[in-house]
């Protein structure tokens, strides 16, 4: 069961990371999202999103590898 929730943990920021790396594909190829009135707008959107999911991402690999004792020294506390 840790398993499956730490699963869904772990796709929810990999789904926006996804969609923030959708938006900026889309405003590249010019094809704007409705609700978004500016195509710079939804690139930066898009980035934060981006940065978001992955930031978490890296964080969340490398709390688990601190724990295990796993990072170099200049990654440890």
């Amino acid at each position: 069961m840790q398993r499956i929730i730490a699963l869904i943990i772990m796709l929810i920021p990999g789904v926006i990371a996804a969609y923030g790396i959708k938006l900026m594909r889309d405003m590249i190829f010019n094809i704007i999202h409705p609700l978004i009135p500016y195509g710079w707008l939804q690139f930066l959107i898009g980035l934060i999103f981006f940065i978001i999911g992955l930031g978490f991402i890296a964080g969340f690999v490398l709390h688990r590898d601190r724990k295990r004792n796993k990072v170099q020294k200049r990654f440890q506390k």
